[in-house]
């Protein structure tokens, strides 16, 4: 499988590029400066400098990228764009690294974890805009994507459990009601799902089994 993985330079980007190499697959690092991942080949190119042509070769795109500046929140909305129009009628299947806070709290998916009273404001702007990101990708009938969300407590240097589990559109807990995955362990439900694709055109979530 040829991989190419956006924002490959992030924390997320680069445990995935990692776990997609170690799987053996053939991983481009797309990223604006010097590619800091374990990937063979590197594409220097903005994400909104990116054409068509660009992906055309690859068989699945990651798209890492994330912003936290509040000024700057909506481009989890004009990135997604941009990827829709270049991916349009296109066989090569989107990723996107998703929040948890577009998960839905009820089976009738008509509440959102960010409306909840005890979700965090601070979060809420990010969650917001990632939550609208969604939608686009929800209206874009030509284009193969699937959104993964991690669980609510999303840890950067957490430990590589391999305790992972799969889930869909509502917000789910382990056993001990707790929500959690690190960064290590989504990189590796990720790269199970690019390399055993179970959907299309649909949101998963994971978290991790044990904390």
């Amino acid at each position: 499988m040829k991989l190419a993985v956006i924002a490959a330079n992030g924390k997320t980007g680069q445990l995935i590029v990692k776990e997609a190499v170690d799987k053996g697959l053939d991983v481009t690092a797309i990223v604006r400066h010097t590619n800091q991942t374990v990937a063979q080949k590197t594409i220097l190119k903005d994400l909104y400098d990116l054409t068509r042509e660009d992906l055309e070769e690859f068989d699945a795109v990651v798209d890492a990228f994330g912003v936290w500046n509040p000024e700057k929140l909506t481009e989890h909305q004009t990135s997604i764009d941009h990827l829709i129009t270049i991916l349009s009628g296109s066989t090569t299947k989107l990723f996107v690294v998703g929040g948890a806070g577009s998960l839905y709290i009820d089976p009738s998916h008509t509440t959102q974890l960010f409306e909840t009273p005890d979700f965090p404001d601070a979060y809420k702007p990010v969650a917001i805009n990632m939550s609208k990101g969604l939608d686009r990708l929800r209206e874009a009938k030509d284009v193969h994507w699937v959104y993964v969300s991690p669980a609510a407590d999303f840890q950067a240097n957490g430990a590589k459990t391999g305790k992972v589990a799969f889930a869909g559109e509502q917000f789910t807990t382990n056993e001990k009601g707790e929500s959690y995955i690190s960064y290590a362990d989504y990189a590796a439900a990720m790269v199970e799902e690019l390399r055993n694709p179970t959907v299309d055109q649909a949101r998963i979530s994971v978290y991790t089994k044990e904390a």
